[in-house]
């Protein structure tokens, strides 16, 4: 039976890809998967707050993701990748290792800033006016990283408040204009934080994805000489498609609207002037060749053979 609907051929196609895909970067849990989401970011905030109060260095926040919050906030995988040691510098760069390191230490500094943020909150909310005990501001070197590395336009003006509502007199007492003005800045960190960690949580919970895709297009990069069958008018074509390196793009050469690769699978979708073409293809014989099917909105499909000619020119 033949799928004329380029909607449901494409759901298709997707479900078979990702039931088809081999390719693994890391063990996962995913018997959890359904329970994870950047919802997990207030429980870090709330159950380890203590852990997060003392971190003032990139190196401290790393081993306090690899051992305890990347767990927690459902990014096992991230923790181990960035927990090996050793890693051979092929490897590392191919998993992107820099860019995940850049997005935990984002990630944890948003998280130590949310932190005392919800502090100040809670003792602002939860104690009269009259009794607040002002909150200790964390050491310089502590604001100085936190500032740098979660990039919060807010901590400035909150940090200057928190040092200002501690009088050189003790004698003097903190006004009520000063909690009102600190109780509003920690809100507004508070809010930006949570921003933030979310941007850097999908990030990293999205990083496998990522690699997957890369060494899929990887694997695809070059030149292929494709001969296409069309069972609608019973022709054939011959065609070259340079596929190129990430990044790039070809001057006199077309790319699909999509990509999607997976192991061996294929999924392309092309757009070109209202047709809309979809292939489901696999590689063969160590990736020098690929076999699969195409159906395209005016009612044509059929067979897609390939060759590759020519390897990846960067």
């Amino acid at each position: 039976m033949h799928i004329h609907d380029p909607i449901a051929l494409r759901a298709a196609i997707v479900a078979f890809i990702v039931m088809a895909a081999s390719i693994v970067v890391m063990p996962s849990a995913s018997a959890h998967a359904q329970e994870v989401s950047p919802a997990l970011l207030s429980e870090v905030v709330a159950h380890q707050a203590g852990q997060l109060a003392r971190i003032d260095s990139d190196a401290d926040a790393m081993v306090l993701f690899t051992t305890s919050v990347g767990l927690s906030l459902g990014l096992k995988d991230v923790a181990g990748a960035l927990g090996a040691n050793g890693l051979p510098a092929k490897l590392a760069k191919e998993l992107g290792i820099t860019e995940l390191t850049q997005s935990v230490h984002q990630l944890m500094a948003a998280l130590a800033a949310w932190q005392l943020a919800d502090l100040i909150n809670h003792a602002g909310e939860n104690t009269p006016s009259s009794t607040t005990a002002p909150v200790v501001p964390p050491p310089a070197a502590q604001q100085d990283w936190m500032t740098a590395g979660s990039h919060l336009s807010t901590l400035a003006d909150f940090f200057r408040l928190l040092a200002e509502q501690r009088p050189s007199d003790p004698a003097q007492p903190v006004t009520q204009a000063q909690r009102a003005e600190l109780l509003l800045a920690a809100h507004r960190v508070a809010f930006e934080a949570h921003q933030r960690a979310t941007v850097s949580w999908w990030e990293l919970h999205e990083w496998k994805d990522r690699v997957r895709q890369a060494r899929g297009q990887a694997r695809l990069c070059g030149t292929w000489q494709w001969v296409i069958h069309n069972h609608q008018n019973h022709r054939e074509q011959k065609t070259v498609v340079l596929f190129p390196p990430a990044g790039q793009v070809p001057a006199n050469s077309p790319l699909p609207a999509e990509t999607v690769v997976l192991g061996d699978s294929i999924y392309l979708r092309w757009e070109q002037e209202g047709r809309v073409q979809e292939d489901s293809l696999l590689f063969v014989k160590d990736g020098t060749r690929i076999e699969g099917s195409f159906v395209n909105n005016t009612g044509g499909w059929g067979s897609i053979t390939g060759k590759r000619t020519a390897g990846c020119q960067p």
